[in-house]
Order: structure tokens, then sequence, then C-alpha cells
């Protein structure tokens, strides 16, 4: 037995544990409005790390504590837009899925070396998966 964990197993309605195709509800406004926020801020935050990693480079103090704070303001704009869609959310994984996904780019700051892009590739390749049409 799993300590604290109560109700049936997973899979136990016949029904497999993970996400296993589109998500239902109001799925397709949710899943457009959190791609189209997510991926305009994620560009965003891709880009201004680059400027921060080239001023750096470059011993452009200025510049790369600029993109520092550009980069920051799209990681903390991003990370509001996936909670916002993840309370508006009427299907239980979509709701769950982007919830986690707030909760790790929350985490991502601007140190490069702590990046976990594999867990942020997986939780993009569930929203795809639940957010397929």
């Amino acid at each position: 037995a799993t300590p604290g964990g109560g109700g049936a197993a997973p899979g136990a309605s016949g029904g497999p544990p993970a996400a296993s195709g589109a998500a239902g509800g109001n799925a397709p406004e949710v899943c457009a409005a959190g791609q189209q926020g997510g991926g305009a801020a994620g560009r965003t935050y891709v880009a201004e790390l680059g400027r921060m990693i080239g001023a750096v480079g470059a011993s452009d103090s200025a510049t790369a504590e600029a993109a520092r704070k550009r980069a920051e303001a799209a990681l903390t704009g991003w990370r509001t837009a996936l909670r916002e869609q993840s309370t508006r959310a009427t299907d239980p994984q979509l709701r769950t899925l982007l919830a986690d996904l707030a909760t790790e780019v929350g985490m991502l700051g601007t140190d490069v070396d702590a990046i976990d892009e594999e867990e942020l590739d997986e939780l993009q390749q569930r929203l795809d998966q639940l957010c397929a049409r």
C-alpha cells in the first residue's frame, strides 16, 4: 500500500493512469490560450537568455542584467498564463498538467546550468498530447 494513497489503484477503471488522448471539456479554448501565451513567452525567454549569455561573454554587464530581467519577466508571464489556464481547465488531467508546467516554469530562472530541459520537454509533450485535436 502507498502511504497516504486512498481510493482505487491507477488503471482500476480499465483506463491507463497516464494521459491517453485529447482532453475534454473546455480543452480547445484552454489549450489554444495556453499554447499561444506559452509559445510567445517561451520564445522571449530563450531569446533574452541568449542575449544575456552573449553579453556576459562580451563582458557587458549592463546588457546582461537587462536581458536577465527581461528573461525573468517572460518567465513570470509564462507561469502566470499557465496558472490562469489551469484554473480555467475543466479536464482534470489538463488542469493538473498546466499546474505542473507552471511549477516547472517557475523553477527555471536564468541559471542556464540549472534548466532541466528533459523535464520541460516531457511536460510539453504531455500538453501537446492532451491538446491534440
